[in-house]
């Protein structure tokens, strides 16, 4: 098995026009493309499991293969601990697993496969709009945040 790497992905820019960028774990296969060993706080069209080419001088990066792993970010007002505490048990009976728990967000990756129905009924029975809200990272075009990529329409499709 090959040993974890980080690498740094261009993530945007903060308020001030400055460049932000997230430190990220990945394992580097042999064609020098790199897989993703959790989903992004930040970067948008990728999540765990997806296989990436990245232009180490600018950053920026590549999709060359999807997991069917879909990004779930959760931003919270206060502290994400109680949050993560109802949330995880339900999203890992389904086979999600928590990437990263700060203190005012939340990540998690689950395959496509267990139905967008099902995980949006859990994040909105538990995240209320107000103190905490969630989004897809990698369901929408990036650039518009409102047209669906449709990339799970092969991974669901019935054989």
């Amino acid at each position: 098995m090959t040993a974890l790497q980080v690498i740094e992905l261009f993530a945007g820019n903060n308020p001030d026009g400055e460049p932000v960028v997230e430190r990220l774990q990945v394992r580097v296969n042999e064609d020098d493309s790199c897989q993703l060993v959790r989903s992004p706080a930040f970067i948008k069209g990728i999540a765990s499991g997806d296989s990436i080419k990245v232009d180490k001088d600018t950053q920026q990066f590549e999709l060359v293969k999807r997991s069917g792993n879909l990004a779930i970010r959760i931003f919270c007002r206060g502290d994400s601990a109680e949050l993560s505490d109802r949330l995880s048990p339900q999203l890992e009976k389904l086979g999600g697993e928590l990437d990263l728990e700060v203190p005012r967000m939340l990540v998690y990756s689950i395959h496509v496969s267990c139905g967008f129905d099902k995980i949006e009924k859990i994040l909105n029975s538990i995240c209320d709009g107000a103190n905490s809200v969630w989004y897809y990272g990698n369901v929408y075009d990036p650039k518009d945040g409102q047209t669906p990529l449709n990339w799970w329409q092969d991974i669901l499709k019935p054989e």
